[in-house]
């Protein structure tokens, strides 16, 4: 018998590899594990500490896990994700109605929770993102409140409204919530984990005590929210009010409204898991995706994707759908999966940069990746109008001018505008910041005929102004243009030097 050494050095040589990346990661666990309790001992005994103790463990445990994954080399095996089956994405036009007493009977089971975590640093504003006013003067959580209000008065049912927030947000949204005390609705807010950065050269937490400053911390993504429900007790109060269903949303997407029909197909369906999907376009290529991986169906995002399958990834064709972060979810089903421990969302990687300079890593999870662990799971086709969200001034553009109208907090689309589709719209970095953008405004624009607008450099607008077609204003650096009020720009481009005085 011949034996080929070079394939025995080779199989020798891999095993030493595993067998150091197992040895060291073992290293890590232990030594994370001797650093966590040093925190957790910090804090006095009592119900501050058996939380501080719990949040530690939970994120032990994905800690952990990340090891093993990153031991391990596990990767997504391409060959196995397939398009969505037929049976895994049902049409929103497909759903049956429901009457009036149908609808009472379901949201009263029902209870909404936004995910109020981010701040609106990206759109140059202090505090939460969600008190960023957007329409007549109402902010992204006034709309919220006004439109569970309709609902509740139109019904005669009690729809709570839950908050989930992150430690960046919490003391400003439970402030400004106190506002709503004479409104007649149940608000309750919950924090999610907040979990220690870890230096990514001696996987240590950068956290030296409990009381470490605030860059030494970070929420874990929006993933956290199971968890996070069930320790701060308020899923078992859910429950306990007679609560079954769970409506999911981003605090920022202003198409995120109480649908009745997918509550009654999610309630006759008997599924635990739903996700709000959308068609994709080529602005939604980098979202995350429903697929078909083994038979079940999971949330695939683009940071998972091997590097030589993004194109794939990207595809319109194979991946018809993108999703809205718009998810029902049946409440006994959570408590289920967190009591059984078996959440095991695909872990995302965030590198970051700490103050300091110190190369740090945040180990997130994303919510809808839960989808794998809920009985009867699948996704729901729904139209544009249900991912609505407001990431940039050019979406806040959209949202304040006349193509949208206001009705009891909801937005819809205009009647008078033509097309379904709404423009496409970039404004530069002088209307980045909201205070820039409201600056340059004196009054929303019209844009019912527009396609497509293109703003840069120091440019403003009067009030009444018609935008139709095709426009693009260029200001190079060292010019101005004023766009005199009741202009009317149509298939226009707009350069050079422009100001109109009034006397």
């Amino acid at each position: 018998m011949t034996t080929n050494l070079a394939t025995t050095e080779d199989h020798l040589r891999n095993l030493s590899v595993v067998d150091f990346k197992a040895t060291t990661s073992s290293i890590a666990a232990t030594t994370m594990r001797n650093e966590l309790a040093k925190l957790v001992d910090g804090v006095p005994e009592g119900p501050a500490r058996a939380a501080f103790s719990l949040e530690m463990d939970n994120f032990y445990s994905l800690f952990t896990r990340y090891l093993s994954e990153k031991a391990k080399a596990t990767k997504l095996n391409w060959s196995e994700v397939k398009s969505p089956a037929p049976e895994q994405v049902i049409s929103y036009k497909s759903l049956p109605g429901a009457n009036a007493d149908q609808t009472s009977q379901f949201l009263s089971k029902l209870a909404v929770l936004k995910l109020n975590g981010g701040l609106g640093t990206t759109m140059g504003c202090v505090g939460p993102k969600s008190i960023i006013e957007v329409r007549d003067g109402m902010t992204f959580l006034d709309l919220t409140v006004r439109q569970i209000e309709y609902l509740n008065d139109q019904y005669k049912v009690q729809v709570p409204l839950i908050l989930m927030n992150s430690f960046n947000t919490d003391e400003d949204t439970e402030r400004i919530i106190q506002k709503y005390k004479g409104h007649g609705l149940q608000i309750i807010t919950f924090n999610q984990s907040r979990f220690p950065r870890v230096s990514k050269e001696s996987l240590l937490p950068v956290a030296k005590s409990p009381n470490a400053p605030i860059g030494c911390w970070y929420p874990p993504g929006h993933g956290d929210l199971f968890e996070a429900l069930m320790n701060s007790g308020t899923l078992d109060e859910l429950i306990a009010q007679g609560k079954e269903y769970l409506f999911v949303s981003n605090v920022d997407n202003l198409g995120a409204t109480v649908d009745i029909n997918i509550l009654r197909h999610f309630a006759d369906s008997g599924a635990e898991f739903i996700m709000e999907l959308t068609d994709k376009t080529k602005a939604d290529i980098k979202g995350g995706t429903l697929i078909d991986y083994n038979g079940t169906v999971r949330l695939l995002e683009i940071a998972q994707v091997p590097p030589e399958h993004v194109d794939d990834f990207k595809s319109v064709k194979k991946f018809r759908y993108f999703n809205t972060n718009n998810l029902w979810v049946n409440l006994k089903a959570i408590k289920r999966v967190v009591d059984n421990s078996e959440l095991s969302m695909e872990i995302i990687v965030n590198n970051k940069t700490a103050d300091n300079g110190e190369k740090v890593i945040q180990l997130e999870t994303a919510v809808g990746a839960a989808i794998k662990h809920f009985k009867g799971a699948h996704g729901v086709n729904v139209p544009r109008s249900r991912f609505l969200p407001v990431k940039s001034t050019s979406d806040l553009f959209l949202i304040t001018s006349d193509l949208y109208r206001l009705n009891h907090g909801e937005l819809t689309m205009n009647p008078a505008r033509i097309f379904n589709s709404v423009p496409l719209v970039k404004l530069g970095d002088h209307f980045k910041k909201v205070g820039h953008f409201t600056s340059r405004f004196q009054g929303p624009p019209h844009i019912l005929e527009l396609d497509h607008l293109t703003v840069t450099g120091d440019v403003t607008f009067g009030h009444d102004v018609v935008l139709q077609g095709t426009v693009i204003i260029v200001a190079n650096h060292g010019e101005r243009i004023d766009i005199p009020s009741g202009a009317i720009l149509n298939d226009k481009v707009v350069s050079g030097n422009l100001r109109i005085l009034d006397h």
